[in-house]
């Protein structure tokens, strides 16, 4: 018989799932598409990265409902992708930063990221030229 699951997210004071948010993005291909997340890295606590699955969008936003001791104030009917969520590995295990292969925290490590990739993004056919 295996023991029971440890509950990580009682011993996870800083509550750190429950202070952003993700969204998969469409792979970026063209300047167009790099152009839209040079502006939303430009916003304070939104941030870009890349890993095996893809794309996603990070947005740092504290939950409304965490509790000042970090529990959630509305456990018992709480969104179905908190529900879901399965904390077998978590932030608290490792910092998820670990299995990005793109992060980007800002426009200007995204702007030096792009003037690697594309040979032209400054030249006459930049975006907004």
């Amino acid at each position: 018989m295996s023991a029971a699951p440890v509950d990580k997210c009682d011993r996870c004071q800083a509550s750190l799932c429950c202070n952003y948010i993700t969204v998969a993005l469409d792979t970026p291909r063209t300047k167009a598409d790099f152009q839209q997340l040079l502006w939303q890295v430009s916003h304070q606590g939104v941030e870009v990265y890349k890993e095996k699955q893809g794309w996603c969008l990070l947005v740092y936003s504290r939950c409304e409902h965490l509790q000042a001791d970090g529990r959630c104030a509305i456990y018992a009917s709480r969104p179905a992708i908190c529900r879901d969520y399965d904390n077998a590995f978590c932030e608290y295990d490792a910092p998820a930063e670990k299995g990005f292969q793109l992060h980007f925290r800002n426009h200007a490590e995204l702007l030096a990221y792009l003037r690697r990739r594309f040979r032209r993004w400054d030249g006459p056919s930049a975006p907004g030229r």
